[in-house]
């Protein structure tokens, strides 16, 4: 199944739909340590954030000092439309917009790896080795103790939809969501939730009930927790929330033992890629016993390799919350998330659902007034 050229518009209308995470291009460069590497740079163009990016690229480094290493962090946004642009600038693409990077895969921009480690790597995370998911970041709650004076911190969906249905007038502008209009992320986790979750509809319908604020950002609804002003954020980004949470006593991130969705960044090395040899290194990195223990004890995106166990691993998130995590299979299906229609029919039925409990209010005042 190939993007035709329609799809590849409708591909990029939905991309502008992407939050930004960034104003500008972050720019890191490692040089080699000696002239006996290879003579092109090795190029990585990321939508990854460098406090998170930099512990696996300088130990990378140190493994291949001969190399030349320059790396852009990115939004998602200007990353796909440059490698559109620009096929053959760049050696691996690393995106967590999943669709849009299976839509490039699946498009015949991908090379094939060969890698020793593809073997030992979970199906569910690679698409016909062209493709790889090295990250597991779930998607998550993070509460305000001051709750605590309302009722008692939510553990899963069913107990957050009593609690905002409850309290409705307590929690009045306490809560803080993605917005799925404007925000890439908000629209992958609606689509996703609305297929896992029959109650998902009145899950947004008590958001809207606690006239819940909307945002872009996992980072906005962390500023508006800090500072109070909200008690419930939902369906932040772990990895991001991780790190706040930690600098924050006043803060705590839960991860719904219902059902929990998790977001991967996905690597590939492009087909025109002009430094095949060292990208292969450096994918061959990310999959090795050495990467992964690199990421699940310096960053907070969590380890995927099913020999490493302990904090910061997806194995031990297993052990805990099993079948409740859901990461999203790497296939044709991802593909949905682009299409126009379906995309305009989720998010009608969405603002309707938001507004439905004012909607009855309103209906209610004015048969009170008659």
């Amino acid at each position: 199944m190939k993007c035709s050229a329609l799809a590849r518009v409708a591909l990029l209308g939905a991309l502008c739909l992407l939050p930004v995470v960034a104003c500008a291009e972050q720019l890191l460069r490692l040089p080699a340590a000696t002239d006996a590497g290879p003579a092109r740079p090795l190029v990585i163009h990321a939508a990854l954030d460098l406090p998170q990016a930099r512990p696996l690229l300088e130990d990378f480094h140190r493994r291949h000092p001969g190399i030349d290493l320059i790396y852009r962090n990115l939004t998602t946004l200007e990353l796909h439309e440059r490698f559109l642009d620009h096929p053959d600038e760049v050696d691996v693409l690393i995106s967590s917009a999943m669709p849009w990077q299976f839509a490039l895969a699946n498009d015949g921009h991908a090379r094939p790896l060969d890698s020793p480690h593809l073997e030992a790597w979970p199906a569910w995370a690679r698409w016909r080795d062209e493709l790889i998911a090295f990250t597991f970041e779930p998607i998550v709650m993070v509460i305000h103790r001051e709750l605590a004076d309302i009722a008692e911190p939510p553990r899963n969906h069913a107990e957050l939809l009593a609690l905002l249905n409850t309290h409705r007038q307590a929690l009045a502008g306490r809560v803080a969501s993605y917005d799925p209009v404007r925000s890439g992320a908000g629209y992958a986790y609606a689509m996703q939730e609305s297929q896992l979750s029959p109650r998902y509809w009145d899950l947004v319908a008590a958001l809207g009930g606690v006239e819940a604020e909307l945002v872009e950002t996992t980072g906005a609804m962390l500023d508006g927790l800090k500072e109070g002003r909200f008690l419930i954020g939902y369906n932040l980004l772990g990895s991001y929330a991780a790190p706040g949470v930690a600098a924050a006593p006043d803060l705590e991130m839960i991860i719904p033992d219902d059902y929990a969705l998790v977001s991967q960044r996905l690597a590939l090395v492009p087909r025109q890629a002009p430094n095949p040899q060292s990208a292969e290194l450096f994918m061959d990195y990310l999959l090795s016993l050495e990467g992964q223990r690199t990421l699940a004890e310096e960053t907070s995106l969590g380890a995927i390799h099913p020999a490493l166990t302990g904090p910061g691993t997806a194995t031990q998130l297993r052990e805990r919350l099993g079948d409740a995590l859901r990461p999203p299979g790497l296939g044709p299906g991802l593909l949905a998330g682009l299409d126009r229609l379906k995309r305009q029919a989720l998010l009608a039925r969405w603002q309707r659902e938001f507004r439905r409990a004012l909607a009855t209010d309103d209906s209610a005042d004015s048969v009170a007034a008659d």
